[in-house]
């Protein structure tokens, strides 16, 4: 790992927690707030590549473990790794590296076929593979049973998919004036 690597990491790690100084808009799913974070975690993956992506989520996860208020709603410490939205967080670091994968995939062609590709990539890793993980622990941590907390999740997608379409524009728009070779 270069210099030029552990940079980027940083800077994406910092992005991330940046992302959560804006007020998380609650709903009805106890513990589960809206917040921009995972646009972060799809510009990781999607941005860097899927090592560095999900080496980006780690840092932040990291500093969540030592306390520090970098979550939406300046939420840290080891009490979120047992919360409800423990599977979310834990599952930001494969979103991470899925997105990437799947972007190395299909980022290619045209501005068009770029952007859907890259939208495909941000959708399977922050929607996707972020909803299992974090279904899955929402489940089993609160009881509320699969169906409960996949219908609950659901209300989601919307938003996610607008995350994704703007994490692809992004990602398009920073590539073609900034080359960053995915890792």
């Amino acid at each position: 790992m270069t210099t030029r690597d552990l940079v980027l990491v940083g800077l994406f790690a910092a992005f991330i927690v940046v992302l959560g100084m804006v007020p998380a808009i609650p709903t009805l799913v106890p513990g589960v707030p809206i917040t921009l974070q995972s646009l972060g975690v799809m510009l990781a993956g999607t941005l860097l590549g899927p090592k560095r992506g999900a080496l980006a989520v780690i840092v932040v996860i990291a500093l969540v473990g030592i306390g520090l208020p970098v979550l939406s709603g300046g939420r840290g410490g080891l009490g979120v790794y047992v919360g409800p939205t423990a599977g979310f967080l834990f599952g930001w670091i494969a979103a991470a590296f899925v997105a990437g994968v799947v972007a190395e995939m299909l980022d290619h062609g045209n501005r068009v076929r770029r952007f859907t590709g890259v939208f495909i990539a941000a959708l399977i890793g922050g929607v996707l593979v972020l909803y299992a993980a974090g279904i899955a622990w929402l489940a089993l941590y609160t009881g509320l049973g699969w169906s409960k907390a996949f219908f609950g999740s659901i209300a989601f997608v919307p938003g996610d998919a607008l995350k994704a379409a703007i994490a692809a524009l992004v990602t398009v728009g920073v590539t073609e004036n900034y080359p960053i070779a995915r890792k």
